[in-house]
């Protein structure tokens, strides 16, 4: 390490370069939120809790600014998709099984 240092053609501001779009904030989290964010991150594999706290942001503001309407359709449409891949995969539920229930009740 040098006793000295010249900082005469040094720059003031962030070494990395803020994105557009982007600005550099300092909130303050709960300690455990936080430690949540960054466990999640980690056993994922790795990446920024910085990002994942942006997109749990991002999807909580995209759900409220849907109208009722949407988020009933939203989810109509999400839980149909459950009830046909269970059909699908059980066999069970289809036009074949009504008609065969049918005719066995006769």
């Amino acid at each position: 390490m040098k006793k000295s240092y010249d900082f005469s053609r040094g720059r003031r501001g962030p070494v990395v370069p803020i994105p557009p779009g982007k600005s550099r904030i300092t909130i303050r989290l709960d300690d455990d939120l936080l430690e949540w964010f960054r466990v999640q991150v980690d056993s994922a594999g790795g990446g920024n809790y910085q990002t994942l706290i942006n997109t749990a942001l991002r999807q909580y503001v995209e759900q409220r600014r849907e109208s009722v309407e949407a988020t009933v359709r939203r989810v109509v449409r999400e839980e149909f998709a459950k009830y046909r891949t269970a059909t699908k995969t059980s066999g069970r539920g289809g036009r074949a099984t009504r008609a065969r229930a049918s005719s066995a009740s006769r």
